[in-house]
């Protein structure tokens, strides 16, 4: 039995469709309202809540593998609920700043998860991707007012990942052999800026969509108002205010581990167009 959390959300999804796809199973999706969710055919639907470790209780029964992403709920309570009920294999999804830019606050935490794991006597495996293509989300709401698309470091590359490659990965770390204690950093194919991410949606859309770069100072106060001024000095740091090379370094591991070349963002892009028309 293999339960993936978030499995309605941008990784979890995909995961389970991949799973299924390949005659992977049994296979369970923990969603915290199974009525809202929609899953591949012979696939359990199972409520649970992060924030209430205990109700993960029974969707864990009988579970051998499991798929996490880190930094949802107490971390500590969902490892211990998942080893007491025998769980034997975790795959968590961490963050490529736990390796880039781990004296940061976030990454600090998601290197307290993975090593809550490592020590939890289960098998694991570590997935470390970069910046989500699906980040490009947060620019939906301006670009169907057709109003235009404001964002910092309009030129900084990073090599954005489609969150579909990191359910491939781990749809392998969880059904083949190899992949137990591995730690993975994981990129797309190429870097793309912010003002190309704008481009390529733009194109999906069949029209323009204008761009506007602001300043650190603008881009902060407006992330802080949602996240903490904590959390913006991170994310701004990891997009352009703090970046080295290893942080924009492309690297082919999905290509390894899956056999496939890494999706780019054009392909999320086009596949993503309604949520911005």
């Amino acid at each position: 039995m293999i339960l993936v959390t978030g499995a309605t959300g941008n990784i979890g999804s995909a995961l389970l469709r991949e799973l299924h796809a390949r005659g992977a199973g049994p296979l369970r999706g923990l969603t915290r309202d199974t009525a809202q969710a929609t899953f591949p055919e012979g696939v359990e639907a199972v409520q649970g809540d992060f924030a209430e470790p205990a109700s993960l209780k029974p969707a864990l029964e009988g579970v051998s593998s499991l798929f996490l992403v880190s930094r949802l709920g107490s971390d500590a309570d969902i490892l211990e609920a998942a080893r007491q009920a025998g769980v034997e294999h975790v795959v968590l999804v961490s963050s490529i700043t736990a390796q880039t830019h781990p004296h940061l606050g976030p990454a600090r935490e998601n290197l307290a998860v993975e090593q809550l794991l490592k020590d939890s006597g289960m098998a694991w495996t570590i997935l470390r991707p970069t910046q989500f293509a699906s980040n490009a989300l947060m620019w939906a709401a301006p670009i169907r007012e057709h109003e235009a698309v404001h964002a910092p470091y309009a030129d900084t590359a990073l090599p954005t990942i489609h969150p579909a490659d990191i359910a491939s990965v781990a749809r392998v770390a969880l059904t083949e052999p190899g992949h137990r204690g591995r730690t993975y950093a994981l990129t797309g194919p190429e870097p793309v800026t912010a003002r190309q991410q704008v481009e390529a949606i733009a194109a999906a859309l069949g029209r323009e969509v204008p761009f506007a770069e602001i300043s650190r100072r603008q881009a902060h106060a407006q992330m802080a108002a949602v996240f903490g001024a904590e959390a913006a000095d991170a994310v701004l740091d990891v997009t352009g205010g703090d970046v080295n090379d290893e942080l924009l370094t492309v690297r082919d591991t999905v290509t390894q581990i899956t056999g496939t070349p890494a999706r780019p963002f054009q392909q999320w892009a086009s596949e993503n167009a309604n949520a911005f028309r």
